[in-house]
């Protein structure tokens, strides 16, 4: 059996990772990479695979099974997704949770009238998060989940602040506020506002000349990302912030607590955790393993949108069904 031939669009922190993961997947190879930039100026790290500009792409459908989209959820994605979709298998990390279920349902007519699979809002939060919610929500049916992110770098806020006018650079850190995260884990399932269980930090280097009220406005004043927190901004030097913030690193939790019992006197806590190094490298590893689900759900002519929500887990492993009975259960 052949291998899963790869194609990635948009090389930038996530499409590095996703290079670098499906060169650890023994059944898919890479061949080829897609960019708005200049093909010369990129060198990848496997050296058997080029680099394209993205107009050549739709010329190279048929070398490619899968086609894994790494643009950004601000501005890319909405129109990315459908328009590669036509063409292509494709996965994307679509991230704007406010806005899912209008990019599934235009996602969705675009893959089943062109025979094609598109597994969209895949990566760890929507991703691995919203997998563990559903589980601990169908486990404890009488009880409440939480969701707190951090301390980390969100790339889609970081490149949501540098697509903002007089912007040179940015990176963005969500922090969980520690009271809240322990009135929950306490099981007393508090109500709590997005702005009670977040803060949103900011470190902005601004073009010379930009206007950084008006920028600072923008950030903490900009809808679905940063307006419903407390959001703090700090303008930088380049070179700090290259020095004090050159690492993407995130984590979060996934948390629901809930009762069982005659009278509800059982009280349960269910907790996932993760703690990332690399934010887009572990993104990255989660768009591979969903790629190969993808492919899976191509030849079997399943066509249309799909989330993580609807992929059977064993569609996800390389090994077979009879592997993983043998192996984890």
């Amino acid at each position: 059996m052949g291998k899963i031939r790869i194609g990635i669009l948009g090389y930038g922190n996530l499409g590095r990772g996703v290079e670098l993961s499906v060169g650890q997947n023994a059944d898919m190879e890479l061949v080829g990479v897609f960019t708005r930039r200049d093909p010369s100026s990129i060198i990848l790290q496997t050296k058997s695979t080029a680099v394209y500009h993205m107009d050549e792409a739709v010329e190279m459908r048929d070398a490619i099974d899968v086609l894994i989209l790494c643009g950004g959820s601000a501005t890319d994605l909405p129109g990315q997704t459908p328009e590669f979709t036509q063409y292509f298998n494709t996965v994307d990390s679509f991230d704007t949770h406010a806005n899912i279920p209008g990019h599934y349902s235009t996602v969705d007519a675009i893959a089943k009238s062109s025979n094609k699979v598109s597994i969209i809002s895949v990566g760890w939060d929507p991703g691995m998060f919203s997998l563990n919610r559903m589980y601990a929500e169908a486990i404890l049916p009488n009880g409440k989940d939480y969701t707190f992110w951090g301390k980390g770098v969100s790339q889609g806020h970081s490149d949501a602040i540098r697509r903002i006018e007089g912007v040179q650079d940015a990176k963005q850190y969500t922090i969980p506020i520690p009271d809240a995260l322990e009135a929950v884990r306490s099981g007393s399932q508090p109500k709590l506002t997005v702005r009670q269980k977040h803060t949103r930090e900011c470190f902005v280097v601004a073009r010379e000349g930009a206007d950084l009220k008006a920028i600072e406005e923008a950030i903490k004043t900009m809808p679905k990302y940063f307006c419903d927190y407390n959001t703090i901004v700090h303008f930088i030097s380049q070179e700090e912030l290259n020095e004090k913030h050159g690492g993407i690193p995130h984590g979060g939790f996934v948390i629901r607590t809930g009762v069982t019992g005659k009278s509800l006197e059982h009280n349960h806590v269910i907790e996932y955790s993760i703690q990332l190094d690399s934010n887009p490298e572990f993104t990255a590893s989660v768009l591979v393993a969903y790629a190969r689900a993808a492919y899976r759900l191509s030849k079997e002519g399943s066509y249309g949108a799909k989330t993580v929500l609807d992929i059977p887990p064993v569609y996800l492993s390389s090994k077979s069904a009879s592997e993983l009975r043998a192996q984890l259960l």
